[in-house]
């Protein structure tokens, strides 16, 4: 008799785990993810690309969304991309400029169509603007700046300007996420068939807002985001007029160039070359940082550089403790020289 008892509870037990691991399997086959591509006239931030490699990482397939005046252009490329199931296109300009109210409301009616159970974005100003209000559409938390996918529902993110990393296990239904762009690898063009492209339904969004301009500060050089090279100067460069050998070097070494808050706050170039959490996150091959001394805010933005090279005139500055190589001595001097050795 015990051992029938025994029988039928062991019995009881394997059933259990094969209707439980029957169902965790049908959750997964359940795994869908939505792509939010920002559209820039006929192209479209590469960041979208490091969110579909973050989007891969859960399994099921990966829907990429292109709005904007110029989709069907877009679309073409995006459905070239490896990973990409389905382009969603939103031909019109009311998409234009990655708008909040518009732009969050088109999300949330292909969320419900597709049955989406995330939704990603690049962590960059179209990114942080549109997903927040997405997220409190579909009554979720935003899990954002996200490094790594750990599961279908748990997520690293820094803290603290980047001294600690938490990990995030969401229980929302759907999971709305932005990503950090240097934390993942862009994904690249397949050389088999494209993704079929589908045109999204007509959403009735109203749009709160209205899109006057744009002043852009134009350059010949890489792109600080994507550069594999950067040259930063700080404060320590004096003037504007100081900063031009930051300028001088960077064209050298066909580099882009960045700059610390403290540069930019004292006039010496414009606030799109910030780097730092307050500015632009970079990991390029190679970092060059001049007369910058290393504050939290800045090593926040570049740490994450595969090489890390400080200049500065005081040996203590904490820069040096994350530099692969440093030299101690004046900017003004040292740089000149490497200038005219290169």
């Amino acid at each position: 008799m015990l051992g029938s008892v025994r029988y039928a509870l062991a019995r009881s037990s394997t059933l259990k785990q094969r209707s439980f691991g029957r169902f965790y399997a049908a959750q997964k086959s359940c795994l869908s993810s939505l792509v939010f591509v920002e559209t820039k006239g006929s192209g479209f931030d590469e960041g979208a690309l490091n969110a579909i490699t973050a989007a891969r990482k859960i399994s099921g397939p990966v829907v990429a969304v292109v709005a904007g005046s110029e989709a069907d252009v877009v679309a073409k490329a995006i459905a070239k991309i490896e990973g990409v199931s389905k382009v969603v296109v939103a031909k019109d300009a009311a998409y234009d400029h990655a708008l909040p109210e518009t732009t969050a409301t088109l999300l949330k009616a292909l969320q419900e169509k597709e049955g989406a159970t995330h939704i990603f974005a690049p962590h960059t100003a179209a990114g942080k603007n549109v997903m927040p209000r997405l997220a409190a559409l579909l009554d979720s938390q935003q899990i954002s700046d996200v490094i790594s996918v750990e599961s279908e529902d748990t997520f690293m993110r820094p803290v603290y300007a980047g001294n600690a990393i938490a990990t995030v296990q969401s229980s929302d239904q759907i999971r709305v996420v932005t990503v950090r762009t240097t934390a993942f690898p862009a994904a690249t063009a397949s050389g088999s068939a494209s993704a079929a492209e589908e045109a999204a339904p007509a959403v009735d969004a109203q749009a709160l807002s209205k899109w006057i301009k744009e002043d852009m500060a134009k350059s010949d050089r890489p792109d600080l985001a994507t550069a594999k090279r950067v040259v930063s100067g700080g404060r320590a460069v004096k003037s504007a007029e100081g900063f031009q050998i930051i300028y001088d070097l960077a064209d050298k070494l066909g580099a882009g160039v960045g700059a610390s808050r403290a540069a930019v706050d004292a006039g010496y170039c414009d606030n799109s070359l910030q780097v730092g959490q307050t500015g632009r996150i970079v990991a390029p091959e190679l970092y060059i940082g001049i007369g910058i001394s290393g504050a939290i805010q800045h090593l926040a933005g570049m740490k994450d550089s595969k090489v890390i090279v400080a200049i500065n005139k005081d040996a203590d500055a904490p820069i040096f403790q994350i530099a692969d190589y440093g030299l101690v001595g004046d900017l003004f001097t040292i740089v000149p020289e490497l200038i005219e050795k290169i």
